[in-house]
């Protein structure tokens, strides 16, 4: 999971899960993420949505799995058009929290607690699945199946190199920077 600079939660209880009276066993809980929940976050990725969180948490002795599954929509505004269209998502996902002498984040989805700790907060990492879920090209529903004018245009980059015995003196004659890299072979 990527860092949470790009947004910041607000503290919210709701997205507090209480690990410390949980019980050694499997435990259910269900999360509904509307606007309220993406107005927490200082961001403009997504202002809203309507999507239902269903998190199952196992708890042992040395390790808390938790099982995400979120399912709903999320508005979005189109990069073409600009008008705003519900965007379907389905997303599976897993944490994994171990108990460690200190609080931190050892990957995207394994993080470390204390023993003592009384609360996990998941409403960030709900907010980072949706996140990381999203097209990366937002296009409305018309526009979906149209062919692009351009294909591969934003994925092909064209390089190319001269040959050493390539000389071209009209282009870079004057400039004495091309010498000093000509010599670097």
């Amino acid at each position: 999971m990527p860092p949470a600079s790009y947004s910041t939660v607000k503290k919210d209880s709701q997205f507090d899960l209480a690990i410390a009276k949980l019980a050694h066993k499997t435990h259910q809980f269900a999360f509904e993420l509307d606007r309220t929940f993406f107005d927490q976050f200082e961001q403009s990725l997504i202002p809203d949505g309507n999507l239902h969180a269903d998190v199952t948490l196992t708890k042992t002795d040395r390790l808390i799995t938790l099982d995400f599954r979120i399912t709903g929509t999320v508005r979005l505004i189109c990069d073409r058009s600009l008008d705003e269209f519900d965007q379907p998502l389905d997303i599976t996902e897993q944490l994994l929290v171990r108990y460690g002498d200190r609080e931190v984040e050892l990957d995207d989805n394994v993080l470390q607690i204390t023993p003592d700790t009384q609360t996990l907060p998941i409403a960030q990492h709900l907010f980072d699945y949706i996140g990381l879920a999203l097209p990366m090209k937002k296009l409305h529903p018309r526009f979906q199946n149209e062919p692009d004018e351009n294909p591969g245009a934003d994925s092909k980059l064209i390089f190319t190199t001269r040959q050493s015995g390539d000389n071209d003196e009209d282009e870079d004659s004057g400039d004495p920077r091309w010498d000093a890299l000509r010599n670097l072979n």
